[in-house]
């Protein structure tokens, strides 16, 4: 169903990190995938087993990364879903509303200064 897709990359998550998660993510590199491994979605049972499955997949070539930062990328812009990619980071970080409301006060000034301009012209 992966293959189908056409897609490269993979994000994967799963109930227990060094069964689920380590099994899927050695199989998808050996499938010429690139893995990025949520390290703060899944779980496991002790942190000897987490720090261990992580290093081994690691070393297979995957990038481990928490979900914050995979957001982050995904979106790449704020040209979509404002509000909706922000309300996500809000409830997450609270003191990114401060950052929302800023940006939010700044493109709004921005678009009445564009809009001044032009029924200058």
């Amino acid at each position: 169903a992966v293959e189908a897709t056409g897609k490269k990359q993979l994000i994967i998550a799963g109930i227990v990190t060094d069964v689920c998660v380590t099994f899927c993510t050695l199989s998808a590199l050996e499938a010429g995938y690139d893995v990025f491994v949520f390290t703060d979605a899944s779980g496991t049972f002790n942190e000897t087993c987490r720090d261990a499955a992580w290093d081994r997949m690691s070393r297979a070539g995957a990038q481990l990364v928490n979900w914050y930062s995979v957001v982050g990328e995904l979106h790449r812009d704020w040209c979509n879903d404002i509000e909706g990619l922000g309300n996500l980071l809000a409830g997450f970080s609270p003191d990114y509303k401060n950052l929302m409301t800023s940006y939010a006060a700044t493109s709004n000034a921005g678009s009445a200064n564009r809009e001044r301009l032009m029924t200058r012209a």
